[in-house]
């Protein structure tokens, strides 16, 4: 049973990869190549947004269904609504195999550097202790979850896979295009502020797609009535509105489209009221005083999980999806069970 299972969502991968290739070759040789940028451009891509935004409800793994809504329904949907005004990292000075690579991956190619092969590839070590840690983290969660708090363990799997997803994109770039990529996160566990949290440390991807879509636009109309000095106040507030929008629509794929609580979108905008005090303050002091990093990192952190345990998480135990982490421990011990079958 769940052999066929895995064989109709690799057949529906398939068709996704099909229909994604069909779209981006619409994109870049049909609208790119023959409409300038602007709202025409904005109007011909309708039918690429449209199907980027209902693809993860032509696939049934909740995880999968995370992970096509993340890849393409936010991020590939963000970059294309930034090229259709010549801004963003998807350009048609790309080659067709970079632009369906930034399109598709949570990856962003570093500019004016020159190819890997020239350079000292940085080595990936700590990612074979985050999939052990990730498998580790998936096993105690589907057996052993009476031990530690279920909803810790959820943020854990959360870290982990998020960085084990981000960093096997950023590997089949690297392989496909050969060059160097922008960094996708910097260790979020050593954050000091929330700012440093958000903006500089956790899913770098997500940050430098909101600055332009979102917070770039914000701060030149808020300028206008705050002042430049107090315009990004409003516009941090912004952007993570609409990151917990789509976080709650990415919810809506996983949870088999139960109608959201908007505990998610609370908890980004719980996140961006305290975020755009912390710049306030900071802005008001002009950096005359500030915590000591030993006390704000704890602090920082301890916010951080304490809140995506009440209100982030909820709604995926309440649906049963777990954010996939059952779903992927029955993958698990299927192979595993398959392995010892064999060895006996």
């Amino acid at each position: 049973m769940l052999m066929d299972m895995i064989e109709d969502e690799i057949k529906s991968l398939m068709k996704v990869f099909i229909l994604v290739v069909a779209s981006l070759s619409y994109t870049y040789f049909i609208v790119g190549k023959n409409i300038p940028g602007g709202k025409i451009r904005f109007l011909s891509l309708f039918p690429v947004f449209y199907y980027f935004t209902v693809l993860p409800l032509t696939i049934s793994s909740i995880a999968l269904k995370g992970t096509t809504s993340f890849f393409f329904t936010w991020l590939a949907d963000f970059k294309l609504i930034l090229f259709s005004f010549d801004q963003g990292p998807l350009s048609l000075d790309q080659s067709f195999i970079s632009f369906i690579s930034v399109s598709c991956l949570p990856i962003n190619i570093k500019q004016n550097s020159p190819p890997l092969k020239s350079r000292d590839k940085k080595p990936l070590l700590s990612l074979p202790i985050i999939i052990f840690l990730g498998l580790l983290v998936v096993h105690i969660y589907c057996n052993h979850n009476q031990l530690i708090n279920p909803s810790f363990l959820l943020v854990l799997y959360l870290y982990l896979s998020l960085e084990i997803l981000l960093a096997f994109g950023a590997t089949l770039a690297r392989v496909m295009l050969g060059a160097e990529l922008e960094p996708q996160s910097n260790e979020p566990y050593l954050s000091t502020s929330l700012q440093d949290f958000w903006g500089k440390r956790w899913n770098l991807m997500i940050s430098s797609i909101l600055r332009p879509t979102v917070y770039h636009p914000m701060c030149h109309v808020s300028a206008h009535v705050f002042g430049r000095k107090w315009a990004s106040v409003p516009a941090v507030l912004a952007a993570f509105v609409v990151s917990g929008l789509m976080h709650e629509l990415i919810f809506y794929y996983m949870n088999n489209m139960e109608l959201p609580t908007w505990e998610v979108t609370f908890y980004f905008v719980l996140h961006g009221i305290c975020t755009a005090m912390e710049v306030g303050v900071k802005k008001a002091l002009n950096g005359k005083w500030q915590l000591h990093p030993l006390i704000s990192g704890p602090l920082t952190l301890g916010f951080v999980v304490v809140t995506t345990m009440c209100y982030f998480l909820p709604p995926a135990l309440r649906s049963g999806s777990d954010l996939g982490i059952k779903e992927f421990g029955s993958v698990l011990n299927f192979f595993k069970e398959k392995l010892i079958s064999i060895a006996m």
